[in-house]
């Protein structure tokens, strides 16, 4: 897997915030309009939109507009290739240490 860290990093950065996480929670039931999400988050707009965007980025949510508002889901891809990345970076290789040489 040849992956940047620039892709590591978007997505994982996806995770690392209260409101964040929050709109995941949401979104895990399904779909939702911005509007709705602003209802339940306590937050103005521009936060909502600065937040989503780091989500769609991530590619772990996907967006679609209708008229004036946008729409927005968890992405199954998006989500898988999150759990593969988490796999493969905290995947333990099997090799021997030299560590006695240097300790």
């Amino acid at each position: 897997m040849s992956i940047t860290n620039e892709e590591y990093v978007r997505v994982f950065k996806a995770f690392c915030d209260d409101k964040r996480m929050s709109v995941l929670r949401m979104l895990k039931e399904g779909e939702e309009c911005a509007c709705r999400l602003l209802e339940n988050l306590d937050i103005c707009q521009s936060s909502l939109s600065y937040h989503m965007k780091i989500l769609v980025e991530s590619g772990v949510v996907e967006s679609r507009q209708d008229g004036k508002w946008t729409y927005y889901k968890i992405s199954k891809e998006g989500s898988r290739r999150a759990i593969d990345y988490l796999n493969f970076i905290t995947e333990a290789n099997e090799k021997s240490s030299d560590c006695d040489r240097c300790c």
